[in-house]
């Protein structure tokens, strides 16, 4: 018996149908899956993945099973799910899924848990929560694993500071340094997604608004640059002087968050640290302005503060929850403060995702032929595997470039030659 953990398993037909969609603009994929289903690198191979559980997840994870692994699959955020494909999965590939749109903490970790219980060879994460908690709850799995991989900023923060520590348990490749990962996905992928989230949440006209872009990385980058194109007035709040100055040159306002408060409409956190939107910023919005996050975890909006600000909170529209504030005073939250770009819409979309999940797999077959080299340790995706994925995108797109000729190639390797 396939062991499960899903909302409803009738919802399949549809997920079917929206894993197909999202395979047509995955190309990439779709190729090492061919040949991954021919050579069967991963023969014999146990993966314990945590990942949002999405139509671009799941071809990810088809893809694995195609090269020989045995995969169980979890939700790296509780409400990042979508419940149509965790139901295909299962039914159609007898993949076993935990992961309920909406679920507890408790059904989270539980979920993380079971994903455990096949006694990984290799993890992938989304955030390093199933990597720490198999370092602090399942120590007794870390003899067998392989290494990981781990796909987001906020999770190779965490991995570096239990690598620094000497805390980790298996060498880790994090697939959201790779130049075909970050450049594409942090800034497209969650550019496009977040406005998708905010604008599915609010219908609101972002033309002409004061839009906040708390964090200035790639993904705020991102959203930064699609907020303007669709007429806001951004702002950006940074703490590093470097990305300041590089928001200034762009164009942008830069202030502090402080005064940002005073005349935001819209906000939105991506920056991986805590508390960045707190009580003091609350107090100075103005009336009706709209709250949101982007980064992984629900820890950058203090919302304990604004409920303890709050005379009475209501949900208003689907991922919409409105505080009232002694005041008279209202301030809108969007879901819950997780992410917005995949609780309140869908994630990046197919064609970015294909370049990161095209690392996720590839990196995986690297760890695999290569564990006995490998030390406890966080390394970068090889060269040599994210310029592949990018010749690959280029060729999918029907985009030709230049090669060095001969006389070029010696002229880089010599010093001899000047002005």
């Amino acid at each position: 018996m396939l062991n499960f953990d899903i909302k409803d398993i009738d919802l399949a037909e549809k997920g079917m149908l929206r894993i197909e969609w999202a395979d047509m603009d995955m190309p990439v994929l779709r190729m090492i899956r061919e040949r991954f289903k021919k050579e069967k690198p991963l023969k014999g191979t146990r993966i314990s993945a945590c990942l949002h559980v999405t139509t671009e997840t799941a071809n990810l994870i088809i893809t694995l099973k195609e090269a020989g692994a045995e995969v169980a699959l979890c939700a790296s955020n509780p409400l990042s799910t979508q419940d149509d494909v965790a139901a295909a999965l299962v039914r159609f590939y007898e993949i076993p899924v935990f992961a309920i749109k909406g679920e507890d903490r408790d059904t989270y970790y539980r979920h993380i848990y079971q994903v455990l219980d096949i006694k990984p060879h290799i993890t992938i994460d989304d955030g390093a929560d199933l990597i720490s908690t198999l370092h602090k709850e399942k120590r007794e799995l870390l003899s067998q694993v392989l290494g990981g991989t781990e796909e987001t900023t906020t999770g190779v923060i965490r991995l570096r500071v239990m690598a620094s520590e000497g805390a980790l348990g298996y060498p880790i490749i994090a697939v959201n340094d790779a130049y075909t990962k970050h450049l594409f996905d942090n800034r497209y992928g969650t550019g496009q997604s977040t406005i998708d989230g905010i604008l599915r949440a609010t219908n609101r006209l972002l033309a002409g608004s004061i839009f906040v872009v708390c964090g200035y990385g790639w993904c705020g980058r991102g959203v930064a640059m699609r907020a303007r194109g669709m007429g806001a007035r951004v702002i950006v709040t940074e703490v590093d002087p470097l990305k300041a100055l590089e928001a200034t040159m762009d164009g942008y306002e830069v202030m502090p968050i402080g005064e940002a408060a005073k005349v935001g409409d819209i906000f939105i956190t991506v920056t991986g640290n805590i508390n960045v939107i707190s009580e003091k910023e609350f107090l100075l919005m103005k009336d009706g302005a709209v709250v949101a996050n982007t980064g992984h975890f629900n820890v950058e909006i203090d919302i304990e503060a604004l409920e303890g600000l709050a005379k009475s909170k209501r949900k208003i529209r689907d991922f919409v929850e409105e505080y009232l504030l002694s005041d008279g005073k209202k301030i809108y939250l969007l879901a819950e403060g997780r992410l917005v770009n995949l609780a309140a819409a869908e994630g990046h979309p197919a064609a970015v995702m294909d370049m990161s999940f095209a690392n996720q797999a590839l990196s995986v077959e690297y760890i695999f032929k290569n564990a006995d080299k490998l030390e406890k340790k966080v390394y970068p995706v090889p060269q040599e595997i994210d310029r592949e994925i990018a010749r690959l995108k280029l060729e999918s797109m029907g985009i030709k470039i230049d090669s060095l000729t001969e006389e070029q190639i010696r002229y880089l390797k010599s010093w001899q030659s000047g002005t």
